[in-house]
């Protein structure tokens, strides 16, 4: 298994080694090119993907517009995770930004885990509940907090990857501003 995907599933719960080596089975290795889509709008997402190296964004459309609603890079999971849960048509898209290697596990593998290793469980549930917590922060930051004070609070809780290399446009959007409103607010703190 690869030891970034252990060290996080191992900081969720304990599993013996056999328990790793079936886990470990359950995940596959896949390559996407940047542009290239995980997980695409009006389609079940039927897997959840654990980013080894590269950076990715959950994005969905309205009115024509692309409203990024996530950012992940190296050693993060991303998912559409309501069509996961619900095996129900996605209404976002999981784009890569950049390459990506990732490790990917099926609904149906998760639920096989779910069956045959009990403390799966709490790996299931960790992951939903970051999810949940990730989501309910950002409809607050963006109904609450001035456009400043997000973009400063993205710069001290994003890792630096994602910082660094995600297109101003896509960081816009994720903080619910216009790309030229981010641009004055990064002249302002220059």
């Amino acid at each position: 298994m690869n030891s970034s995907l252990q060290k996080q599933i191992l900081s969720i719960a304990s599993f013996s080694e056999n328990e790793i080596e079936m886990i470990a089975s359950c995940f596959e290795y896949e390559s996407f090119n940047a542009k290239e889509y995980l997980s695409s709008m009006r389609k079940i997402s039927n897997k959840i993907f654990f980013i080894v190296e590269g950076l990715a964004r959950v994005y969905y459309l309205k009115d024509g517009k692309e409203i990024t609603t996530y950012l992940s890079c190296d050693e993060g999971f991303i998912a559409s995770y309501s069509s996961f849960i619900n095996q129900s048509a996605s209404f976002e898209n999981i784009q890569c930004i950049e390459d990506c290697e990732v490790l990917s596990i099926t609904f149906e593998k998760m639920q096989f885990l779910y069956h045959e290793i009990p403390n799966w469980e709490r790996v299931g549930r960790i992951l939903a509940e970051q999810n949940y917590l990730c989501m309910a922060d950002r409809v607050l930051k963006l109904q609450m907090i001035p456009a400043k004070e997000k973009y400063e609070t993205f710069l001290t809780s994003a890792p630096a990857k994602i910082i660094q290399r995600t297109p101003l446009i896509y960081i816009a959007s994720f903080l619910g501003i216009t790309p030229e409103s981010l641009s004055r607010i990064r002249q302002d703190i220059s």
